[in-house]
């Protein structure tokens, strides 16, 4: 997996944990992966993730975490 940014927004509030992701995208070099914590699947953020030019790559844990591992597109 290899993230260069670990994002644990699983005991945040909506619209928290989209508003953090965001803002780390919005810094994330184009050699990095971004990897998000999450209490559920994030739905809106795939939309958003697609139409920002990132990709993603989404696991489940056992205790029910969703990872989130997102990179920009490429070229």
């Amino acid at each position: 997996m290899n993230p260069s940014i670990v994002l644990d927004a699983r005991d945040l509030e909506p619209p928290e944990p989209m508003v953090r992701t965001m803002e780390a995208l919005d810094k994330l070099a184009r050699s990095e992966k971004l990897l998000v914590l999450l209490p559920r699947e994030p739905y809106p953020l795939y939309r958003a993730l697609e139409l920002n030019g990132f990709t993603w790559k989404t696991k489940r844990q056992a205790d029910g975490t969703v990872e989130v591992l997102i990179q920009h597109q490429a070229p």
